[in-house]
């Protein structure tokens, strides 16, 4: 099937595209006020009468909450499943909002011209470039170039807690695409395209010191009763050495040194460290001795203090020795560290540290291993090229910061390999007023699921 008559195919169906985005964009499918159920209900059934006009089986599929839209098409070649969600965040506050957030419109801006509404990027407008590159190919050529499987989640801002007993349930179904792309991610910068290959875990621990069994004067009791704060900090203060590196006995177990064809990559991507610590109000960065920037934050594990409580802490001044004192720290996790082995040596090391008189407890919140993508596939590069036929500079294989558990989800309950492709830009305000989204992202985002879709089609 010829590539091209696609690519003229989406940019003469430009408009027609932009209001089928906007009818999507209308729905206010917020997931997690109850109050909006039956609008993630007609955003479900939009999806599912839309799939069906490009030849899928599609239906909504009902879950113990919002349903899942799953589709189904044959073809020859490999088998894809595409992967989005449908459901958006609220609007709180609606007086920073310029315009209503389900009100779609195009606006021009000092950068272009942009799409304004709630998901207008995250993840209706990512979510629709591949449903448009879909449906250009089934006008142009009658078919989809490939074998396709569509996976439309309404959970996903959330928690997604239907989505893993979802997945068990018919793991069957979903246990044969070669390969899963997955839109929710975005550009490295607004010329150059990424498809994100490593993805850092997370794991969070709330310790709680407790020393005497109230609060005690600080005058009559300073000096001679331990403080469980000063425990805290010291406990704090230990877990990095003076070259930034985190103490926990074995927690670099499992971390590799970046590929060096993956470093060339990003040093070739300018990272304006300086410029990207300076936006906020920073001017050093704190990490690792001897790491460049991107690979403190896509590729090397961290351990931070996300949050500190003991004592007094309203106006003015108590002198008390609080009875308790408590921190909640995360570890983001890359490569094949094992959290629950990095769980039990901090909390090891925790109570090692504990003087006489106190007693430590410690509630988890999550643990979930870093994802890793096989970028040795074939199939990575074929896409970082058609990406990079598309856009001004050369694509990049890239890192994330953060976590997506949904690629994590597909490789441990599927087996199948996740390929994240997205075109959201820094400033597209997701989660917060004015959400927005490029129409260069929309079209040239269209046009590159295109490419890659022949890219892939042909491994």
């Amino acid at each position: 099937m010829s590539l091209d008559p696609v690519l003229t195919r989406i940019d003469t169906d430009l408009d027609a595209a932009l209001e089928r985005l906007k009818d999507l964009l209308r729905i206010p499918s917020i997931s997690t006020d109850p109050a909006y159920k039956a609008d993630c209900e007609r955003a479900a059934d939009w999806l599912v009468s839309d799939l069906q006009s490009l030849g899928a089986a599609a239906e909504k599929r009902p879950t113990p909450g919002h349903p899942m839209v799953v589709g189904h098409v044959d073809g020859p070649g490999p088998h894809l499943m595409f992967y989005g969600h449908y459901d958006v965040q609220p609007v709180d506050p609606l007086e920073l909002w310029d315009s209503d957030p389900f009100d779609p419109r195009i606006e021009d801006t000092p950068d272009g011209k942009v799409i304004r509404a709630r998901g207008a990027c995250d993840d209706k407008g990512q979510l629709m470039t591949f449903i448009e590159a879909c449906r250009a190919w089934k006008a142009v050529h009658g078919a989809l170039p490939c074998k396709m499987t569509f996976f439309l989640e309404g959970e996903e801002e959330s928690g997604s807690p239907s989505l893993v007993p979802f997945l068990k349930e018919n793991a069957a179904e979903f246990s044969a695409p070669d390969l899963a792309l997955i839109c929710d991610t975005g550009m490295f910068d607004p010329r150059t395209p990424a498809i994100t290959t490593m993805l850092r875990g997370l794991l969070g621990e709330e310790v709680t010191i407790t020393g005497p069994d109230k609060d005690l004067h600080s005058g009559m009791y300073g000096g001679i009763a331990m403080n469980p704060i000063r425990v805290l900090a010291r406990i704090i203060a230990s877990l990095h050495d003076d070259e930034g590196r985190v103490t926990v006995p074995g927690f670099y177990d499992g971390v590799s040194e970046l590929p060096e064809e993956i470093r060339a990559q990003w040093d070739a991507l300018g990272f304006d460290e300086a410029g990207f610590l300076g936006a906020v109000g920073l001017s050093e960065k704190a990490g690792e001795t001897g790491r460049s920037g991107l690979e403190m934050i896509w590729a090397r594990p961290t351990c931070e203090t996300n949050g500190i409580t003991g004592g007094y802490t309203g106006d003015g001044f108590k002198t008390v020795l609080p009875s308790q004192a408590s921190a909640k720290i995360s570890f983001r996790l890359v490569g094949g560290q094992d959290p629950h082995a990095i769980r039990t040596a901090f909390r090891d090391m925790v109570r090692a540290m504990l003087p006489a008189d106190c007693s430590v407890t410690f509630a988890e919140h999550g643990a979930s291993p870093a994802s890793v993508m096989a970028t040795d596939d074939p199939a990575f590069e074929a896409a970082r090229r058609a990406l990079s036929d598309e856009w001004p500079n050369p694509a990049a294989f890239v890192g994330s910061g953060g976590s997506i558990p949904i690629a994590g989800y597909f490789k441990a309950l599927l087996g199948v390999d996740s390929m994240l492709i997205g075109f959201g830009r820094d400033d597209d305000r997701i989660h917060s007023p004015n959400e927005k989204y490029d129409l260069e992202s929309f079209h040239r985002g269209t046009r590159s699921w295109a490419r890659v879709l022949a890219a892939l089609s042909k491994e």
